[in-house]
């Protein structure tokens, strides 16, 4: 069975989740409060819990606070989602995808990073 893919409002949580670890309701709603000073506790920890029915997320219900973790790896999602979009929006063509990524303005430095990593990669 395939995990669901997340909303944006799932996708947001998972930015947050993710570099933090497995973690309570509340470890999480106190680190997006960084950026969403406005996001209430319950909001989060409702989110959590449809995430973990939907199995986006695992929870561990052995503490009197459940611990949640992300049931699929940062690389694995963005990988699978990407997948997706290239097929839906770009024909199944990753250099569509690619060459519509550089038109849409990228920075000098991030240009020089993707040069670099082309010039390391021994594929031709």
């Amino acid at each position: 069975m395939s995990i669901p893919k997340p909303t944006a409002a799932e996708l947001e949580l998972l930015q947050t989740l993710w570099p933090l670890g497995a973690s309570t309701a509340k470890q999480v709603h106190e680190a997006m409060l960084a950026h969403k000073p406005e996001l209430a506790y319950g909001t989060v920890l409702r989110l959590m819990q449809i995430m973990h029915t939907k199995g986006i997320l695992i929870r561990d219900e052995s503490q009197r606070s459940h611990i949640y973790a992300p049931a699929q790896a940062q690389d694995s999602l963005q990988t699978n989602l990407l997948r997706d979009l290239i097929d839906k929006a770009f024909s199944g063509s990753a250099k569509a995808l690619v060459l519509a990524a550089l038109r849409s303005g990228i920075s000098k430095k991030e240009r020089a990073e993707i040069e670099a990593m082309l010039k390391d990669d021994p594929k031709p």
